[in-house]
Formats: structure tokens, C-alpha cells, sequence
């Protein structure tokens, strides 16, 4: 998928979702405390983050379902608080959990569904079978939910919400806890959204994910935003391009590196492994892995990842 240029002005009929210091607080705790997003018509736009970070309560204001504390808001060229219902009936949402009714069956929770638009019900019809073909569960249509496996059941939940036919849809976590099989066919089903236009927000914590994609995508962090760019940019930006992973406890971690030269070298603990930055393969790099494995340390060079673009700018982990 290619990456737009993050940094070229947008049109405004091109813009999906614009945010200018965009606040929201529950109490003293604030939830989202003043971010700016631009958000272009037909690109997958991510939200990495912890748990607690801001991800979701920006997607809710978004979706027009929890209204900001403060700075603005459009969605679709709309204001989410004073055009809700409009907003909402031009989005389509994947919740992370699995809210499809369990009393009826595959294609009936299509159609009770597509019933709530307004739209001909031979129309409706047609959409969800046409949905049902899209997500490769025709020959499901008429069984009942407690006979689809998980992956099955996050493809019915992204049918139900292309129902309307949105001009952008929300996804929240869309393959969590699925096998690797179920997350790709999800990730091919995405693709081919890609592909027709349709604006996509992702909510993830799979790093391959958020790389495969997404065009672009924000790290956020206890309701800031700390970077955007497309993901293959944020790791070059920050962290380079290579990665070595020490297992050394902290308290013999300065007699393994004794007389190594790693000046202007960034790196991170996580538990009992210190993590170092490289934007390239260096001398520093090789003088390292060979000092590990001369004292026999634990040491793994591995491509540097988003998970490691989040560590050096929050100084810990992304599931924390």
C-alpha cells in the first residue's frame, strides 16, 4: 500500500476528520488532552497506544457518541455533537467486542441491522448478501452465531458494519484474539476496503498490523499525541533500522559494556533486556553483538519495529 506524503496540505472536501486541540475529561482526568489530527478521505489512519492512552475516547468522539470537553470537531465535513444523528448514519463501526445478537443467525443480523437506515428493503437484501459473499461466509448465511468460529464472527461484525454503505469506518482492535490465519483473511478483507476508497480508523496493538495497514498513523500516549507519520517513516525517524536486544540483568549490565564506545547510541530497558537503537548496521553494532557473545550474553539483531518506536518515546512497553 503506498504511503501518502504526510506533510503536503489537504483540501478541505478531501479531509474525512479534522481535530484542532481536541479535549476530553471525565473529572479531573483527562482523557484526551488537546490533540490535532487531519485525516484524509480513503486512507487507513492508526492509533497505536497503551491501554488508557486516548485511543478510544478520540474513535467515541469521533463516532459522535461522547461529545469533546473542548476544541473542535468535524467528521465528514459534520459536527459530531450538533449533527450526531447524521454523523452516525454515514459511519460504519467494528466494536472490539463481540456485540452481534446471538438469538438470530448470520444473514438475520445483516438484515435487522440494514433495517435501522432508511433504504428499500429488497435494497437491504441484496447488500447483505452481496456482504456475506465480500466476507466469504455464503455458506453460513442461515446458521446460527454458536456455530462460527472466532475469525468468522469479526467478519460478520465487519459486514454489519459496511450495512449502510459508510463513507468511513471505525475499527477498533478488529483482530484481537484471533489465530494467525483469521487475522490475515481480516487483514485481505481490509485491503480490498483499502482499495475501494473506503476511510478506515484502526485501533491496534499488533505492530505487523498497524505496518501492513496503515498509511498513516499517530503514537499516542496519556492522551497526547508524541508522533505522526506513515509507520515505515516513524521508524527511521526515531529508531533507525536495526536493533540489538541484550538479556543482562541491570546490575551486571556495566561490566558486560565496559570499554564498549556506544556514545550517541539511545537504548531502553524492559525488564531484565536493555534494547539499542542503530540507524544503521555499524561497527558499534558489530562491537556489541561480538562483546555479548564473548562473555556469553543472550543477544538477538532483529529490524527495528514500531513496538521500538514506542519504546523510546514513552520508556516502556505498548501492552503496559
Amino acid at each position: 500500500m503506498s504511503q501518502p506524503n504526510a506533510s503536503r496540505p489537504v483540501a478541505e472536501a478531501a479531509v474525512a476528520v479534522v481535530a484542532e486541540g481536541l479535549v476530553k475529561r471525565y473529572g479531573e482526568l483527562v482523557a484526551v488532552a488537546g490533540i490535532d489530527l487531519r485525516i484524509r478521505r480513503g486512507e487507513c489512519f492508526g492509533f497505536l497506544g497503551a491501554n488508557g492512552a486516548g485511543k478510544t475516547t478520540t474513535m467515541r468522539m469521533v463516532q459522535a457518541v461522547s461529545e469533546p470537553s473542548g476544541g473542535t470537531l468535524r467528521v465528514l465535513g459534520l459536527d459530531p455533537v450538533r449533527d450526531g444523528k447524521q454523523v452516525r448514519a454515514r459511519l460504519g463501526v467494528c466494536a472490539q467486542e463481540d456485540n452481534l445478537d446471538p438469538d438470530l443467525t448470520v444473514i438475520q443480523n445483516l438484515l435487522v441491522y440494514g433495517s435501522y437506515f432508511p433504504q428499500p428493503r429488497a435494497t437491504t437484501r441484496q447488500r447483505a448478501e452481496e456482504l456475506l459473499a465480500f466476507v466469504a461466509l455464503e455458506e453460513k448465511r442461515d446458521r446460527h452465531l454458536r456455530e462460527l468460529s472466532g475469525g468468522m464472527k469479526r467478519r460478520l461484525m465487519i459486514a454489519r458494519a459496511l450495512m449502510n454503505d459508510p463513507e468511513l469506518i471505525v475499527l477498533d482492535e478488529p483482530t484481537t484474539g484471533l489465530d494467525p490465519a483469521a487475522r490475515h483473511l481480516i487483514w485481505q478483507k481490509l485491503r480490498e476496503l483499502a482499495a475501494r476508497g473506503v476511510t478506515m480508523l484502526l485501533t491496534t496493538h499488533y505492530m505487523d498490523e498497524a505496518e501492513r495497514l496503515c498509511n498513516r498513523l499517530v503514537i499516542m500516549d496519556r492522551g497526547r499525541i508524541l508522533a505522526e507519520d506513515a509507520p515505515r517513516a516513524l521508524i527511521g525517524q526515531h529508531v533507525g533500522h536495526e536493533v540489538v536486544e541484550l538479556r543482562v540483568p541491570e546490575v551486571e549490565e556495566g561490566e558486560v559494556l565496559a570499554g564498549l564506545d556506544l556514545e550517541g547510541i539511545t537504548s531502553e530497558r524492559v525488564g531484565d533486556i536493555r534494547v539499542f537503537f542503530f540507524e544503521r548496521q555499524s561497527a558499534a553494532a558489530d562491537r556489541l553483538v561480538g562483546r555479548a557473545r564473548s562473555v556469553d550474553v543472550a543477544c538477538l539483531v532483529r529490524n527495528a519495529t514500531l513496538e521500538d518506536v514506542f519504546l523510546k518515546l514513552t520508556g516502556r512497553e505498548l501492552n503496559e
